[in-house]
């Protein structure tokens, strides 16, 4: 039997931007998502602590050490800058290795920059 799984989290970052006529996804800062062994193109999830929006997408890569968080197209309708939000990627694996799996967590500060007690 295959689980999904929580692989990573950027917890309580910021947004620092909102592009709605951008083709979609959003935009994060390439640091952060080498830190959560984010890719580019693959799904997230988007918690919104301001507002409750719960919404899926796909990552694309930011200026490094940017702090950069864009909601792009249709997702800039589901949150304001400064809003808090967690960024959630999900992975499958055989329930043995569920068991044992760790995710990536990376805290942020103020600026999106992991924190130095993030594991990054």
């Amino acid at each position: 039997m295959l689980r999904i799984i929580l692989k990573s989290k950027i917890h309580r970052a910021r947004i620092t931007e909102a592009q709605l006529y951008y083709t979609g996804s959003v935009t994060v800062d390439s640091l952060l998502m080498r830190a959560a062994d984010i890719l580019d193109g693959e799904k997230v999830e988007l918690l919104n602590l301001n507002t409750g929006e719960r919404i899926e997408t796909y990552a694309i890569s930011g200026k490094e050490g940017s702090g950069a968080i864009c909601l792009n197209g249709p997702a800039a309708r589901k949150g304001y800058v400064g809003d808090e939000i967690i960024i959630l990627a999900y992975c499958m694996v055989d329930e043995r290795q569920a068991r044992e799996f760790k995710p990536k967590i990376i805290f942020v500060d103020e600026e999106n920059h992991p924190k130095k007690d993030s594991p990054a």
